[in-house]
């Protein structure tokens, strides 16, 4: 079993980020340091048996897993699947708080398809259920997508679902009957052609009954519509940028243009908003990195720490020069549980270079400093993404597992103003990003300790973070697939 050194480069942030699915992650290791190969067409089925699975996961944990210490012994026999197997093992490292679901396994397929285009299959909007109340509601939508043409955006109210507009069943039945998994049953597979009635209330009050259809399509890190914005607060000029995830690769590329344009407007405050952010490459978390490390060439980013077995494979990152580079003065950074690995990688790692100019605002972030190397079975289209390795700051401060509010100078406590778009300056956290930037009032600061429990592939193990509230929560699968597990909510 081979890592290339390119998998040190890359973390996925998921689930896990925010959460419990994806976080921080790397592309798939193999022996040429290039994509992993195809699955062959027909494996043979002891090949690809449970038991050879599991041996092929001992073999991951045993050699790269990071707490070693932390590992449980297994009679393999007593599980019927290979994550509930993956779950028992590392259960002693969750107990510590240490993999709260980011030692996990998934397709290769599915995941490289996701990394190298964006590609998806479904509604493409974000949603999110109030478990209380039993409502559901669209955090965002996806440009490209069937959701967001059919009148589906932030702040929509999804209150009935059918195959038909005869079945109709409202979504507080479907809660009061089986919570949240009800409504993610209702919705149907993650495949292209899926069909579903959907009712929804739009945030201006119009109701709409529409059948929608589940299509293929390709996830913007940086939305053409909000993406990328120049604020005018009070006459100073301040950029901000909405960076959906880290997972797909082209978000390097979009991140070069999206500090360009604040370059070329002399831009030196920035609201950066990760409240949806669950993580990914740790490649583009780096580019990102070296486009606020103007003057900083040389000096470290982050450093990359893996189990004493294997320290031969630790790694310093030092920022690089990008043509589009600025140095940021004074950075908001918007959080919500949901905000997880490489976007706490990004935040982290600018506290030395920003001192007392840089805040949490929003809610606290879940807690990922933490990420995973992908190891293939590739007769059977499996890869184990199992937590290798720790990333730490220039100042070597790393241990934010109960969320980036412990260890950041400033916080900034403020809500997800769903009724309002990304990127309105009068929406809660934005307001409040820009009170921060301007030397105004802050709101009251961020407790530690905010994570909310929204489902993953285990509801109780599998943790993906909330919105702003205990109360709203990203919907998730007990069964996420790839890109659910790297984009909380997806549907």
């Amino acid at each position: 079993m081979h890592v290339g050194r390119t998998a040190l480069s890359f973390v996925l942030a998921a689930s896990l980020a925010a959460c419990g699915g994806g976080g921080s992650s790397s592309p798939p290791p193999n022996t040429g340091g290039g994509p992993a190969p195809a699955p062959t067409p027909t494996p043979t089925p002891s090949a690809c048996s449970l038991r050879a699975q599991q041996d092929f996961a001992d073999q991951v944990l045993n050699e790269w897993y990071l707490f070693p210490d932390l590992l449980a012994t297994v009679n393999q026999a007593s599980v019927n699947s290979l994550q509930a197997y993956l779950d028992a093992r590392v259960a002693p490292a969750r107990a510590q708080n240490r993999d709260r679901g980011f030692t996990f396994a998934t397709s290769i397929a599915e995941e490289n398809a996701l990394i190298n285009s964006g590609s998806s299959a479904g509604f493409g909007i974000r949603l999110a259920f109030d478990n209380a109340a039993r409502r559901v509601f669209v955090a965002e939508a996806f440009e490209g997508a069937n959701g967001l043409a059919a009148g589906l955006d932030r702040g929509s109210e999804i209150t009935a679902i059918g195959t038909t507009s005869a079945n109709l069943q409202t979504v507080s039945s479907l809660m009061a009957s089986g919570g949240a998994q009800a409504v993610v049953d209702a919705l149907g597979p993650s495949t292209a052609g899926t069909t579903r009635v959907l009712r929804f209330v739009q945030p201006g009050g119009a109701t709409i009954e529409s059948s929608i259809t589940k299509t293929d399509f390709s996830l913007d890190p940086v939305s053409d519509r909000f993406g990328t914005l120049i604020l005018n607060d009070g006459g100073k000029q301040v950029g901000y940028l909405n960076l959906r995830t880290f997972i797909v690769a082209d978000a390097a590329e979009q991140l070069r243009q999206a500090y360009g344009q604040f370059a070329a407007q002399g831009v030196t405050e920035l609201i950066i908003d990760l409240r949806y952010n669950g993580g990914g490459l740790v490649s583009v978390a780096d580019t990102m990195g070296d486009l606020m490390g103007e003057g900083r060439i040389g000096q470290v980013w982050s450093r990359t720490i893996l189990r004493p077995s294997k320290a031969a494979e630790n790694e310093t990152r030092l920022f690089r020069s990008e043509v589009n580079a600025i140095a940021p003065t004074r950075v908001a950074f918007i959080a919500t549980g949901a905000t997880a690995s490489a976007s706490e990688l990004v935040t982290n790692s600018m506290i030395p270079y920003l001192n007392d100019n840089i805040a949490l605002i929003g809610a606290n972030s879940f807690g990922k400093p933490v990420g995973q190397f992908g190891f293939d079975l590739a007769a059977c289209d499996l890869r184990v993404r199992a937590v290798t390795f720790q990333t730490v700051n220039a100042n070597d401060q790393g241990e934010y597992f109960s969320g980036l509010a412990s260890v950041m100078p400033n916080t900034c406590s403020a809500g997800d103003d769903i009724s309002r778009a990304l990127g309105d300056p009068q929406e809660a956290s934005i307001a409040t990003a820009l009170d921060f930037l301007a030397g105004r009032s802050c709101a009251a600061p961020i407790t530690g300790g905010q994570i909310a429990i929204a489902g993953g592939v285990n509801q109780t193990q599998r943790a993906r973070a909330g919105l702003d509230l205990p109360e709203r929560q990203m919907l998730q699968p007990q069964r996420p697939n790839a890109a659910q597990f790297e984009i909380p909510g997806l549907f």
